[in-house]
C-alpha cells in the first residue's frame, strides 16, 4: 500500500465526523484559566478556556485551528472533560501520548473515544496536533486549580 494511502486510510469516516462536529468551540467570558498551544510543525493551534469548582471542570470552551487529527481529538476532549479532574485530564494526556509513542493502552474512558486516533501512531508528525486539545487542557487545569487554592 502506498503512503498516499495510507493516509487517505488514516482519515477515517470516524475521525472526520468527529472533526466536522467539534463540542464546544468558541471561548468563555471569564474563564479560571486559558492556554494556548500550537504544534510547531504544522502550525496547528489550540486554545483552551476552562472554569473550575471544586477541583473539577465545570465549564470549557476551545478554539481549534488544527487538521483533522487534531480537530477528531479536540472533538472527544470538548465531549469527555465536563465534570474531570485534573488527575484525570493529566492522566489523558499521558495516556494519549504513550498510545501514539509507544503503542500504549487506550486513555481511560470517558476519553477512550480517543482509540480511533491510534492508527496515527505512525505518523510521528501529527502527533502534536493529536496532543494539542489535552495539552492545553491539562495546563489550563493546572493553572485554575494552583490558582484557587492560592
Amino acid at each position: 500500500m502506498s503512503a498516499e494511502q495510507d493516509l487517505i486510510k488514516l482519515y477515517s469516516d470516524r475521525i472526520l465526523a468527529l472533526a466536522a462536529d467539534i463540542p464546544r468551540t468558541g471561548r468563555l467570558d471569564a474563564p479560571d484559566a486559558t492556554v494556548k498551544k500550537r504544534s510547531p510543525l504544522c502550525g496547528s493551534t489550540v486554545t483552551v478556556d476552562l472554569k473550575v469548582e471544586d477541583g473539577r471542570v465545570v465549564d470549557y470552551a476551545q478554539d481549534v485551528k488544527a487538521c483533522a487529527l487534531g480537530q477528531a481529538a479536540a472533538a472527544v476532549v470538548g465531549d469527555a472533560i465536563i465534570g474531570r479532574s485534573e488527575v484525570e485530564v493529566t492522566a489523558a494526556r499521558d495516556a494519549l501520548k504513550a498510545m501514539l509513542k509507544t503503542d500504549g493502552p487506550t486513555p481511560p474512558a470517558p476519553f477512550d473515544g480517543l482509540e480511533v486516533l491510534r492508527p496515527a501512531a505512525a505518523y510521528k508528525n501529527r502527533h502534536a496536533s493529536i496532543l494539542l486539545a489535552l495539552d492545553a487542557a491539562s495546563e489550563a487545569m493546572e493553572h485554575a486549580t494552583h490558582h484557587q487554592s492560592a
